[in-house]
């Protein structure tokens, strides 16, 4: 529904590598819905998409550094995958903190795919309930997660999802639980 994240900021943390899908078609979602969507990077300039990890998918221009940012910045953070993308940020430790900082400020993440991979280095998986791809399960469970397989979970501020298989269900409950951490916490910064 058009309007239901009117003035809402979203990050979206991505570098080199990022699943095209994953990052497209929830910041579609997002920006039909009314927020104000920001690629935040590693690096500036743009980084490149990948189609199924293997097939070049073009690029995405870089809005702002993770370096330059804070969580006081936006309203809510969005970490698509791909298998390098979310490796390449686990590297950064400007990325790792703005993760954790983002999960403990009680604004509302989500992750989809590799994507979690990000909340494991940022220590923030500990006693989550969470789904992800299914080749990076058992580094969630030895982070501390309760890992399900279903199509997308939600835990607190934390909403997961399996695949792009699932970007349908996955977009609509992030448009849901960003809409509903605007309505509670009265407008961000």
């Amino acid at each position: 529904m058009a309007g239901e994240l009117d003035g809402r900021r979203v990050a979206i943390l991505a570098a080199d590598g990022v699943e095209r899908v994953e990052l497209e078609q929830p910041r579609r979602a997002l920006d039909d819905a009314g927020a104000r969507t920001e690629v935040v990077s590693i690096k500036s300039g743009e980084i490149a998409a990948r189609d199924n990890d293997l097939t070049d998918a073009g690029t995405f221009g870089v809005d702002r550094l993770v370096g330059d940012v804070s969580v006081g910045d936006y309203d809510a953070l969005l970490l698509p995958g791909g298998t390098v993308n979310p490796d390449k940020l686990r590297m950064e430790q400007t990325a790792v903190a703005f993760v954790r900082d983002f999960v403990q400020s009680g604004k509302p993440v989500a992750s989809i795919c590799h994507g979690p991979w990000n909340l494991v280095e940022a220590d923030v998986a500990r006693g989550r309930r969470l789904t992800s791809f299914p080749s990076i399960r058992t580094d969630l469970r030895n982070a501390g997660a309760d890992v399900v397989d279903e199509q997308v979970v939600t835990d607190g501020n934390i909403t997961t999802s399996r695949s792009p298989d699932d970007l349908p269900a996955f977009c609509d409950r992030i448009v849901a639980e960003f809409a509903g951490q605007a309505a509670t916490t009265g407008g961000g910064s």
